[in-house]
This record gives structure tokens, sequence and C-alpha cells, in this order.
């Protein structure tokens, strides 16, 4: 049995997650940030104990999944915007410490991509993208089954790759990032800006209601829904020109209504991606629901102490 800890900026979720990726149990607890980290930790050691109680398991090893900027290889929270205060704590050294197991941590869009990778939607693959779209646009790539990691073990940002100069400001420093264009919360932004005047209401919309519009045939939420369309599909074909990847997974909340995204990204990867086969690429729905996050974070440490997607032994660096 595998700890598994999901460290998110509003939530924090425990599961105990068997062999084959399955969540015997869980807990979740709002993370109160401002409350500290030791007050995170003792949480977390908490709900550890109670669903390792209740899975009737003793844990072989502990993985956990981070929103923010971290050092994978020593576990330590770097930037912390959502977890302020958190700064140069080491969540996967004080559990290992508190519970007498190894323990390995990973950026959330990293854990993610090794959770479909060992037992989802990329089972069996080598060559993997993970995407998962919300709030922002993140994710994490595997080539030749391994997790691939910039320098010093850094995280690459999939959503900050430019694709409009002359585009709308990112958080990133840029302007035009595919997460500035394509995210939900810019979805949303646009449609609310553009949206003919006698459809105005007062109500700012959500993604998933813009969504419901299109559906229902309202002209300018298909509009919206087409751009988005249009951005995904140039975002997803630079990532197939740069990787060539078996198999792009699209997660995160956006891709509940997929739907109405799928023509039109398919079109837009057609008409480019004219130097590689990109045709070999498949792009399918992420397959692990809600609990992706949780198996993630154990696949973390299936990734770090057990087996590697190549079918060895994993090596703790």
């Amino acid at each position: 049995m595998i700890g598994a800890v999901d460290i998110g900026g509003t939530k924090i979720a425990v599961g105990a997650v068997d062999e084959n990726g399955q969540v015997l149990r869980r807990r979740e607890a709002a993370t109160e940030a401002d409350r500290g980290y030791a007050v995170a930790l003792q949480k977390i050691t908490d709900m550890l104990r109670e669903v390792s109680r209740e899975a009737g398991a003793t844990l072989r090893g502990i993985g956990i999944g981070s929103t923010g900027m971290l050092e994978p290889l020593s576990g330590e929270l770097l930037d912390a915007d959502f977890l302020p205060g958190w700064e140069h704590s080491k969540p996967a050294e004080d559990l290992s410490r508190a519970f007498g197991v190894s323990a390995a941590m990973e950026n959330d869009g990293d854990a993610g991509a090794l959770a479909e990778a060992y037992w989802g939607a990329a089972k069996g693959k080598r060559r993997v993208v993970y995407v998962t779209i919300g709030t922002g646009i993140g994710g994490g790539i595997i080539l030749d089954g391994k997790l691939y990691r910039g320098v010093d073990g850094a995280h690459p940002e999939i959503g900050h790759h430019v694709m409009e100069a002359s585009g709308p400001e990112c958080t990133c420093g840029f302007r035009g990032c595919w997460e500035a264009l394509a995210a939900g919360s810019v979805m949303e932004k646009w449609y609310e800006e553009n949206r003919p005047a006698a459809e105005r209401d007062g109500q700012r919309l959500s993604a998933r209601q813009i969504c419901d519009l299109a559906r229902q045939g309202n002209a300018f939420a298909k509009r919206t829904v087409d751009r988005e369309g249009m951005y995904l599909g140039q975002g997803l074909a630079n990532l197939i020109s740069m990787f060539v990847p078996e198999v792009i997974v699209l997660g995160g909340g956006m891709m509940q209504s997929a739907e109405l995204y799928v023509g039109k990204i398919g079109e837009v990867i057609r008409s480019g991606c004219r130097f590689v086969p990109a045709e070999k690429t498949t792009i399918v729905l992420a397959s692990l629901g809600e609990d992706t996050n949780l198996i993630g974070a154990a696949a973390t440490w299936v990734h770090r102490f057990g087996k590697t997607l190549a079918g060895g032994e994993a090596q703790a660096s």
C-alpha cells in the first residue's frame, strides 16, 4: 500500500493506493495555508494514519504531488505563491521520518502524467505528454519511459510557450503564452468582454455555463468555444511538433466539455505539423477521474522507488 498526498492551495487530499493504482481509502481537509506548514503537516500525518488503518495495511512508501515550484529530488517546496510561508519546507523528508518509509514528491502536473502512464489512458506508452486544462494549463512529459526533468530537476512549464507575442499578459512575465490564451479563466474573461450587448445581464458565466449555452445553440457561445478549440489545437500542435509523442492525454476541468473542442483541435493540428508524423500521435482524454491527483501522488513514489515505466527497477535519485 502506498500513502498518497495531494497538496493544493485550498485543500489537501490523502489516500491509501494499492499496487494497481486503486484508491482504497481517502480523506481531505482544507489546506489553511495561512496557519503554517507545521499545522498542515500534522493534518497530513493524522490522515495518513487513518487511511492506513482503515485499509488494513502498512504503508510501503509515501508519494506527494504538490502545487507550485519545488525541487523534486530533495523534496523541497520553493516558490509558494499558493502556500505562503511554506518556502523551503520539506514534506517528503518530514513524512519519511514520521512513518519510517521512503517518500517522493513531484509537481502535481508531473504526478498526473505518471498516473496516466502507469494506470490510465497512456498505460504501456513510453512517450507521453499529459496536459491539464483548467484555471491554468500545465502538465508533464514522459520520454522513453522516464519523467522528463530539466536542469536541476526542473519541471517544464508547457502552458507557458508563447503563441502570440502581442497577446494578453501572463503571470509568467510574457504575453500571449498558451495559458494566457486558452485557460478556462481566459475563456470566461474573453466571453464576458466580447459578448453582444443584448446578452449582457451583469452575471459572469463560468466556462461550463458557456459550454452549456453552446450546446443549446447560442451563436456567441459557439463562437467562444470555437476560439477555445483553435487555441487548444495550436498549443497541442506545438507539443506534437516539439516532442512527437505516442499519445497526448488531456485532463482538467475544461475537458468535461471535450466533445465541443475536439473537432476544432483536430482541424488545427491537421492544418500544420507537416514536418512530423502527427497522425501517429493519439489524443485521448484522461481516464482516472477525480482520483487522478492521488493516484499521481502514488505513481510518484512508484516511479522513484518501485518500477520504472520502462519495466526495470527504479533508482532513488
